[in-house]
């Protein structure tokens, strides 16, 4: 039988694997074994994200992300999340959206960058545009998913006690018995927002993905690098905000 770990001790084991994945990582670039002109050695990220510092580039990237990031996850997760809702919940919108919804869904939100420049031209507007695009559905899908699982006798309940209408049972029954996956739903898309920023910035968009390319077209790959490592961070930081939202939110499951 497996034995749990305790939060400190995943912890621990957390901070021992990135120690192990780093310290490989630089040994093989020292030794050898990767390309050290096509591959940064950890140890030469520290001076690159200085460098970027003190440029004042990393900051202006990081506000440039953040301001269509902010908006296309917005977009995305409300415009989601509101229509699966109403999807799982109105059998008739439900059949008639059933055919947009298989059309559309497999295309990739990289797929939209050209009609993104011709709707919007190139500024932040077209790259909220990308990002909003890729939140949709993983809200979408999170919140109908939760819809359709509610048991059926939750709605009977309901009606017993007067809640019958639309409003009744979307306040009474839907929202609360769906809102753990409907949270589910918005805290991936936070990943899949910042996933989707370097497709929205691939056509000039001021930011994080657009330094990226920049670099990467100078052979900088410690830039790249340190860019990377910055989005995974502010993922982990969005992430772990998320967090307080979604207990306050979901309290009155204690």
């Amino acid at each position: 039988m497996t034995t749990a770990l305790s939060p400190r001790q995943r912890l621990a084991l957390s901070g021992l694997g990135l120690i192990v994945f780093f310290g490989g990582w630089e040994a093989a670039v020292r030794t050898g074994l990767l390309p050290s002109g096509m591959v940064p050695a950890p140890s030469s990220l520290w001076q690159a994200w200085l460098d970027e510092v003190h440029g004042g580039f990393w900051q202006q990237a990081i506000l440039d992300s953040l301001s269509h990031y902010a908006l296309g996850l917005l977009f995305g997760s409300v415009l989601g999340a509101l229509t699966g809702l109403l999807c799982g919940m109105v059998p008739v919108l439900d059949a008639f959206l059933a055919g947009i919804v298989h059309l559309l869904r497999p295309v990739p939100g990289l797929a939209w960058v050209p009609f993104a420049i011709l709707w919007f031209g190139l500024n932040t507007s077209g790259a909220t545009f990308v990002i909003a695009i890729s939140v949709f559905w993983i809200n979408f899908y999170a919140a109908y998913a939760a819809v359709r699982s509610v048991d059926p006798e939750l709605y009977e309940l309901a009606s017993a006690f007067g809640h019958g209408s639309f409003l009744g049972r979307l306040f009474k029954v839907v929202l609360p018995a769906s809102a753990p996956g409907v949270m589910a739903g918005l805290r991936t898309g936070l990943g899949q927002g910042w996933m989707s920023v370097v497709a929205a910035e691939l056509f000039g968009v001021p930011g994080i993905g657009a330094r990226m390319m920049q670099a990467s077209s100078l052979l900088a790959t410690d830039v790249v690098v340190v860019y990377m490592l910055t989005m995974a961070l502010l993922y982990a930081l969005t992430d772990f905000l998320f967090g307080f939202v979604r207990v306050r939110v979901l309290r009155w499951q204690a």
